[in-house]
C-alpha cells in the first residue's frame, strides 16, 4: 500500500479548504451583498466552532503528550502548525475582502459603517447620549492589580483592555471592560435624520466597541486612559462526559455544560493589529496562551457578528429563500377547514411520498404528519428521535397535544447534541412533565437518527406509518437545509422501526434489522457489500456505478474500498459539501472518482446513496455520513428506497447535482478545489428546483430528466 498521505487527506486540513469554499462563494460578484454579507459572517462562525472542538482536541493531545498520527500521517502537532498556517492565511484574506470590496459595495448600496472620528458633530452628540442612556449602565471595569487578580475572560466575549493612569499617581493600571454584545447589537444604527443624504434606503452604523472606546474616560473619574485595544479569546468548548460513571444522564450533561461555562483551556487569542505592547504582554502572561494560537486582526474582532446587517430590511440586497410548496401529494391537507384526519393516512396507505426540503415545505409535510396524529381519536401512539429542535417547537408542542389527549408518546431526545445541549435538556424537562416518556439513548453512543413512528388503530388492528429523513426536526433548519425524508406504511421498515425504538428505550437487546440499515450493528457491513458488489460486477463486465451525496467522507475502510472500485472500472460520483479525505482522479488510484461540492444559498445536508447493482439499481438516503463516528460510534438509520418512482427521483435529482455548473467545486487530485464554470450552458442546482417546482410539476420535471 502507498504512503499514508499519498492516499488520504488529512481531515482537518479537508475542512479548512470547505470554510475557504464558503468565504469565497461569498466574494464571487453574482452574489446579492448581503448574501455575501451572510456567507462572510458564515466563514467566521465555523471557524470559532473548529477551534472550540478541533482545535482544542488537537492542542489537548499536544500538551498530554500524544503523538498518534491522523489517517494521513501526521502528529496532533504537526497538524497544529498547519493549521494555523492555513487559518492565518484565509482570515488575512477575509479581512482584506472585508476592509475593502465588502465595505465598499456595501457603501454604494446606502449601508455605511463610520468610525467615530469619521462622524459629524451631531452624529457624535448622538451617539454620545446613546452610550451614556444604553451603554454606560452596563459596563463593569474590572482592574488588575495585587487585590484584584486578572479576571476569567469567558469563551468568544469581546473585551476592552486598557491602561490607565491616576493623575495622582505614576503608576499605570490594567483595566479590562467586557463588551456587551449580547445585551446589546455589535452594530449600532445611527437614526436616519442624522444622515448627510436624505435617503429612506440609506443605513449608518458605529460598531458598539468603537463608541465605548471613543467614551472611556467616562469610565474613568479623575483618570485618564493612556490607551486601550480589543481582544477576544476562544476556548474549549468540548463536552467532557463520562456517561459509565453518570447515574442519572441528564444531571450529568448539565453538570459538564456548567464546566463548559465555567470555561476551558483558551485555543486563540484575537487582537488588533496595532495592539500596543506592554497591553499584548501582560495579555499573553495572563491568559497562557503561545505565540502560535494568537491572531492578529486587521479588521473588526468577531465577524460573525456582520450577520446582523443582513436583518436590515433590503429585501433587494439578499436572495428570497422563503421557498417551497406543499408537496403535490398533500396539497389539500393544510386547508383549514380540512379536519378529516383519515386523510394523510389514507393517502399513505396508497402511495409512498418523498420528500425535499426546503422545495417541500416542512411544515405542510413532516410537521402536518405528527400534528394530524397528535388529533387523530384513532392513533394510539407516536414514537420519535430529536437531535436538535427548533427553540419554538411545533413537533414539541403537537407531542405533548397529543399526550394530552391520552396517546403513548416516546420520544429520545439525545442531550449530547453538540452545542444543542442547553436547549434538548429544556425539551426534555417539559416533554417529562407533560407526562411524555422520554429517554436518552444508549450509554456511550449519540443517538443522530431522524425517524418517527406512528401507530393507528385501523378495523382492530394497527398499522405503522412513518418518516425517515436525513435532517433534524427543526422548523427553522428544514428552510434552509436541503434533506430527504420518506413517509410510508412499509410493513418490513415500519417492524424495524419498532425494534429499533424499543432497543433505544431499553426495552430489547439489539437484534437483525430485515430492510434498515443501522449503526453501529450492520451499516458498515452492508455498505461494503455494496461497495464490493460494484467492483466485482465491474470486474465481470458488467453495470456498475456509484452516487453517493453526504456532509463528510473520512473513513478509512470505505475510502480504500472506494479506490478499489475504482480500479476495478466502477464510475464514482461523490458529491460531498465538506470533509473529503480522498483524493480523486489520481492515476492508478482514482482514475474513476470525480468529488464536487456544492455550495449555494441552502445548505446541503441530504445523504443519498445509489448503487447500480448491474441496472438493478439500490437506493438508501438516511442520517449518516461515511465517517468513522456514524458507523462506528453513533446510532443512524439509512433506509432503503424500494418504490420505483422514488427511486427515479431521486436518481433524477442526484444527476442535477452532478451536472451543476454554477453552485458546485471541483475537487482536483491534489485535494484543493476549484470553481465548476463551464460555457456550455447554466446548471444552477438550487435554483433551477426552486424554478421548475414554481412553474412546472416538479416531480414530473425530476421523473423526465
Amino acid at each position: 500500500m502507498k504512503n499514508q498521505a499519498d492516499i488520504f487527506i488529512n481531515r482537518e486540513l479537508s475542512w479548512i479548504e470547505f470554510n475557504k469554499r464558503v468565504l469565497l462563494t461569498g466574494m464571487e460578484k453574482d452574489y446579492k451583498i448581503l448574501d455575501k454579507v451572510k456567507f462572510c459572517s458564515i466563514f467566521s462562525n465555523n471557524l470559532d466552532e473548529f477551534f472550540m472542538v478541533r482545535v482544542a482536541s488537537l492542542k489537548a493531545q499536544v500538551e498530554a503528550g500524544i503523538a498518534k498520527k491522523s489517517i494521513d500521517g501526521l502528529t496532533p502537532k504537526e497538524q497544529l502548525k498547519q493549521i494555523n498556517k492555513e487559518v492565518k492565511n484565509l482570515t488575512t484574506l477575509q479581512e482584506n475582502y472585508v476592509n475593502n470590496e465588502l465595505h465598499i459595495e456595501l457603501k454604494k448600496q446606502g449601508i455605511i459603517i463610520k468610525k467615530y472620528n469619521e462622524l459629524n458633530k451631531n452624529q457624535k452628540n448622538w451617539c454620545n447620549n446613546y452610550f451614556i442612556s444604553s451603554i454606560f449602565p452596563l459596563l463593569t471595569p474590572l482592574v488588575v492589580d495585587p487585590a484584584h487578580p486578572f479576571p476569567f475572560i469567558s469563551n468568544l466575549s469581546l473585551n476592552l483592555a486598557a491602561l490607565i493612569k491616576d493623575r495622582e499617581n505614576t503608576k499605570n493600571q490594567f483595566v479590562r471592560i467586557k463588551i456587551p454584545t449580547k445585551s446589546i447589537n455589535r452594530f449600532i444604527e445611527i437614526p436616519n435624520e442624522m444622515i448627510e443624504i436624505n435617503d429612506e434606503n440609506s443605513h449608518l452604523f458605529i460598531s458598539v466597541e468603537d463608541l465605548i472606546g471613543n467614551n472611556i474616560n467616562a469610565l474613568f473619574n479623575g483618570m485618564e486612559c493612556i490607551n486601550y485595544s480589543f481582544f477576544r479569546v476562544t476556548r474549549d468548548a468540548d463536552l467532557e462526559l463520562k456517561e459509565l460513571e453518570a447515574d442519572d444522564l441528564l444531571l450529568a450533561v448539565e453538570q459538564s455544560l456548567q464546566k463548559r461555562r465555567l470555561g476551558g483551556d483558551v485555543v486563540r487569542l484575537e487582537v488588533e493589529s496595532d495592539m500596543p505592547e506592554n497591553i499584548l504582554k501582560l495579555l499573553i502572561e495572563s491568559i497562557a496562551i503561545q505565540e502560535e494560537y494568537i491572531y492578529f486582526c486587521k479588521s473588526f474582532l468577531g465577524l460573525d457578528d456582520l450577520n446582523e446587517l443582513t436583518k436590515i430590511n433590503r429585501n433587494d440586497l439578499k436572495e428570497n429563500l422563503l421557498i417551497g410548496k406543499t408537496h403535490p401529494q398533500l396539497k389539500n391537507l393544510s386547508s383549514p377547514s380540512n379536519t378529516n384526519f383519515n386523510s394523510i393516512f389514507k393517502i399513505l396507505r396508497k402511495k409512498n411520498i418523498l420528500l425535499h426540503h426546503p422545495y417541500d415545505l416542512f411544515k405542510t409535510s413532516v410537521e402536518e404528519f405528527i400534528n394530524r396524529a397528535a388529533d387523530d381519536p384513532l392513533v394510539m401512539a407516536i414514537k420519535i428521535t430529536l437531535y436538535r429542535v427548533s427553540k419554538d417547537s411545533p413537533i414539541i408542542k403537537a407531542l405533548m397535544r397529543a399526550a394530552e389527549n391520552g396517546k403513548e408518546i416516546m420520544t429520545l431526545v439525545e442531550l449530547k447534541a453538540r452545542f444543542d445541549e442547553d436547549n434538548n435538556i429544556q425539551w426534555a424537562k417539559q416533554l417529562e412533565q407533560a407526562g411524555i416518556h422520554v429517554v436518552y439513548g444508549i450509554i456511550g453512543f449519540k443517538t443522530h437518527t431522524k425517524i418517527a413512528l406512528v401507530v393507528r388503530k385501523e378495523k382492530g388492528r394497527l398499522r405503522n406509518y412513518f418518516h425517515i429523513g436525513t435532517g433534524n426536526y427543526n422548523s427553522n433548519t428544514s428552510k434552509f437545509y436541503t434533506d430527504l425524508g420518506l413517509l410510508s406504511t412499509d410493513p418490513d421498515i415500519a417492524s424495524d422501526l419498532i425494534e429499533l425504538f424499543n432497543y433505544l428505550s431499553g426495552f430489547s437487546k439489539q437484534k437483525p434489522f430485515q430492510k434498515l440499515l443501522i449503526s453501529p450493528s450492520s451499516m458498515r457491513a452492508k455498505f461494503i457489500f455494496l461497495i464490493k458488489r460494484e467492483t466485482k460486477n465491474a470486474e465481470d463486465g458488467k453495470n456498475a456505478e456509484i452516487i453517493a451525496k453526504m456532509n463528510s467522507l473520512v473513513d478509512p475502510e470505505i475510502i480504500q474500498l472506494l479506490y478499489l472500485a475504482s480500479q476495478a472500472g466502477v464510475k464514482i460520483s461523490l458529491i460531498i459539501r465538506g470533509i473529503c479525505c480522498l483524493y480523486p482522479q489520481r492515476k492508478n488510484l482514482s482514475e474513476n472518482i470525480k468529488v464536487i461540492s456544492i455550495i449555494g444559498h441552502f445548505l446541503e445536508h441530504s445523504r443519498i446513496f445509489w448503487f447500480c447493482n448491474n441496472n438493478n439499481h439500490e437506493v438508501f438516503i438516511g442520517s449518516a455520513d461515511w465517517m468513522r463516528r456514524n458507523l462506528d460510534r453513533r446510532i443512524e438509520a439509512v433506509t432503503p428506497i424500494e418504490d420505483l418512482e422514488l427511486k427515479s427521483q431521486i436518481y433524477s435529482l442526484l444527476q442535477i447535482y452532478i451536472k451543476d455548473n454554477y453552485f458546485s467545486w471541483i475537487m482536483k487530485e491534489d485535494g484543493s478545489y476549484k470553481k465548476n464554470k463551464f460555457d456550455s450552458g447554466d446548471n444552477r442546482s438550487q435554483i433551477d428546483l426552486i424554478e421548475k417546482q414554481k412553474n412546472i410539476d416538479f416531480y414530473n420535471i425530476l421523473k423526465n430528466t
